[in-house]
């Protein structure tokens, strides 16, 4: 716990070395209620994680806090109203990626992530798969149906 203090010192964050200093008197954590609540336990657990020492307490604290930030995650999650394209786009600003980092991600041509940015072309299977692991997501949030916007055909006239 002492390692984790520090790193919050050097990290400047005084609400990560309160929320340490609650635990060391023995006031554990509670369940997410407000938004600060997440941020503030969001970043203990990105401390827990970067620091280098993983004591079984440390362990057992980084699983606690994971399942806490899931619940609340779950419970506040307003993804799953969106289509699968607006998701992605969602979380390629998230992010900061462009079409040519999912083409990469993917293994396939940017025209191609264009297409399915578009509603040109739909999401395969393996491009579900492959985002869901990317963005740390269920496969469903992806696998949802949505319109595609395909171009009016034309008419071709033979002489």
């Amino acid at each position: 716990m002492r390692l984790t203090t520090r790193f919050a010192v050097k990290m400047g964050n005084t609400q990560l070395i309160s929320i340490k200093q609650n635990i060391m008197l023995g006031i554990h954590y509670k369940v997410i209620k407000t938004t600060t609540q997440y941020k503030q336990y969001c970043s203990l657990l990105e401390a827990l994680v970067v620091s280098g020492k993983k004591t079984r307490v440390v362990q057992d604290e980084i699983e606690l806090l994971n399942f806490l930030i899931e619940k609340y995650d779950a419970d506040h999650n307003t993804f799953s109203e969106a289509d699968p394209i607006a998701l992605l786009k969602a979380l390629m600003k998230e992010h900061a990626m462009k079409s040519v980092d999912i083409a990469g991600l993917l293994g396939v041509s940017e025209g191609l992530v264009s297409d399915m940015l578009n509603y040109k072309k739909g999401l395969s299977k393996e491009t579900i798969r492959l985002l869901a692991s990317r963005f740390k997501l269920r496969q469903e949030a992806f696998n949802r149906p949505y319109t595609l916007r395909l171009p009016a055909k034309k008419k071709i006239c033979y002489i």
